[in-house]
């Protein structure tokens, strides 16, 4: 399959076929990030996640998309698209236009110990692709690309750094960076890439929002 990196935290999935899936495509990611998706996944009500504007204007470009998410954001939404939103939760497992997805994780990571912790999920695509949300979650098995949450309020580099080692993807591909600036990016690259301390012979990359590569 094809994935596209959207802004931020958002990503695109299409198969060979056509048959799209978007990954939380919130309040960062563009307007139309969600659009022609035949099913949509989000996973918590954060607004860098979940923006119900975006929600909105792909289900209503196509009639026949889905969205399967957590209850809180299913409850925001659910009562304008009857029948096609979905709740889901850790250890479910279904299938969203002809991807196999399995969920993993129940809490979003602390930011602060006086900020109360909301449910966060993470999915597991086609056994090859985990997105993990907002928290460092482990998959379950090995995964062939794991999306990092490489700039966070609630992370640091070196958790990043041990969440890759952990996991032991074949690559590693950077999500949830729009708070990166353009001077610290070379800084996480060089941080997480060959030259730096060793994330266990991961390949690591960037994508530029709308950049593709074949999975």
């Amino acid at each position: 399959m094809k994935l596209t990196k959207q802004s931020h935290a958002c990503i695109r999935l299409e198969k060979d076929d056509g048959r799209t899936l978007v990954i939380d495509p919130g309040g960062f990611s563009e307007a139309d990030a969600a659009v022609g998706a035949d099913a949509i996944l989000v996973t918590h009500e954060h607004p860098d996640h979940f923006d119900e504007g975006r929600l909105r204007a792909a289900l209503d470009a196509n009639p026949a998309a889905e969205l399967w998410t957590l209850r809180s954001v299913a409850e925001q939404v659910s009562a304008a698209f009857p029948g096609r939103v979905h709740t889901v939760g850790e250890g479910d497992a279904f299938s969203a236009a002809g991807f196999d997805v399995q969920v993993h994780g129940q809490l979003h990571a602390v930011i602060h110990p006086d900020i109360p912790r909301i449910t966060n999920v993470g999915y597991l695509v086609d056994g090859a692709l985990f997105h993990p949300g907002d928290a460092l979650t482990l998959p379950g098995q090995p995964v062939e690309t794991l999306m990092v949450p490489v700039m966070a309020p609630w992370n640091r580099v070196a958790d990043v750094i041990d969440y890759i080692r952990e996991v032991k993807p074949r690559r590693a591909i950077d999500i949830h960076d729009a708070l990166l600036t353009d001077l610290a990016r070379p800084v996480y690259d060089r941080m997480l890439g060959p030259n730096g301390p060793g994330v266990g012979g991961a390949e690591h990359s960037r994508l530029a929002a709308g950049q593709s590569v074949r999975l």
